[in-house]
């Protein structure tokens, strides 16, 4: 009776774990990786040990070191591990890289030195580990080929730029061109952590720091809305006033913190393009956000500033708003949109100033001064 008892217990068991196997396994017999809120890509690993990433219509093999190149790769780019000389010209992705632990992979950049705000990317080009080899759109093609590059990373500006896509390909060099910034969902932008866990090796460390990070800002996420409304912008040299559309993920972690993003795509009378922000007239920008409870203004393009006074002396008409008054006036720091990471960090700042709760040392926002 016993042995009977234990067999049946073993086979629950075996039946039990094949089939938790099975829901993680899609039709062609591969274990696809989860993904809770990236929808730009999806990726899988394969019975041959290698792993396909699916990127929009575009798919790649990743095949690891000491294993052979499927047969059948079709139309898929091959990237064999492991990566070297990494020329990655996609700012955004070198945080999500740094993140896996594989920023020594990466010695080539598209960006320059003072456009970095990323102080272990400092650090490299400092110590000459990693340099800067032109634009995207006319890399040193000599220096990639010196350097035995071993993939190129593109953000899909390549796509202005077909020619250099095509030549990379011309000298062996696999290029993927990555959408991380087409993410509507701020934690589906940091999700794409693990695409890069399975491209550099790391994929476990990848999966921890996701799970980390998004950790944090369950109880936020879980809290009841505030009724703080926000205007999130900047004003560029012809006077316009330059915002996120609704869709963004921006005026998404406003909302995920518990704020209100003040504008609609409605009132924005925006079109479906690409973009992630549009410009309004002042009037409009008026109309809509001058009894806004906070103003965020985004210092990226134009500069950091410290007081109201160096925003209302450049902008009067906005010493008539609501925020400004109350002296309820933010704004980022450079390091916002290279810092994919810091989605759940971010978010955890806003909250903290939309209940009040904002203290000196934030890393991606700070109060200006009255």
């Amino acid at each position: 009776m016993k042995k009977l008892l234990v067999c049946l217990c073993s086979a629950v068991f075996l039946f039990g774990c094949s089939r938790l196997r099975s829901e993680n396994r899609i039709d062609n017999g591969t274990d696809k990786i989860e993904l809770k809120y990236a929808k730009e890509f999806t990726a899988e690993h394969l019975d041959n040990g290698c792993s396909c990433i699916t990127i929009g219509s575009d798919k790649y093999i990743i095949v690891p070191e000491n294993t052979d190149i499927p047969d059948d790769t079709g139309n898929a780019t091959v990237i064999k591990q492991p990566l070297h000389n990494v020329y990655n010209a996609a700012s955004s992705a070198m945080d999500l890289i740094d993140g896996t632990g594989a920023l020594d992979k990466v010695t080539m950049t598209s960006t320059k030195y003072e456009d970095w705000c990323l102080p272990s990317v400092k650090s490299a080009l400092d110590s000459e580990k990693m340099y800067y080899v032109g634009k995207y759109s006319a890399p040193d093609y000599e220096a990639l080929i010196e350097s035995d590059c071993s993939l190129a990373i593109e953000s899909t500006m390549i796509y202005h730029s077909p020619e250099v896509k095509e030549k990379l390909e011309e000298i062996k060099i696999p290029v993927l061109v990555e959408r991380s910034s087409y993410e509507k969902d701020p934690l589906g932008r940091m999700e794409w952590i693990k695409l890069y866990g399975i491209l550099f090796g790391c994929e476990e460390k990848a999966k921890q720091l996701f799970e980390e990070k998004t950790a944090q800002i369950d109880g936020i996420l879980s809290d009841d809305k505030t009724d703080k409304t926000v205007a999130f912008f900047y004003i560029n040299s012809s006077g316009g006033v330059v915002v996120r559309k609704a869709s963004d993920y921006v005026p998404e972690m406003i909302r995920m913190a518990g704020g209100e993003y003040i504008f609609s795509n409605e009132d924005l009378k925006t079109d479906e393009n690409s973009l992630s922000t549009t410009v309004i007239q002042p009037e409009v920008f008026y109309e809509k956000a001058w009894d806004a409870d906070v103003l965020i203004y985004n210092s990226t393009i134009t500069g950091e500033l410290s007081t109201i006074s160096d925003l209302t002396e450049r902008y009067p008409l906005l010493k008539d708003f609501s925020a400004v008054k109350g002296e309820n006036v933010w704004c980022t720091e450079k390091n916002l949109f290279q810092q994919t990471t810091g989605a759940a960090d971010m978010i955890t700042e806003l909250h903290s100033v939309f209940t009040g709760n904002a203290n000196d040392k934030m890393d991606f926002i700070y109060r200006l001064e009255g």
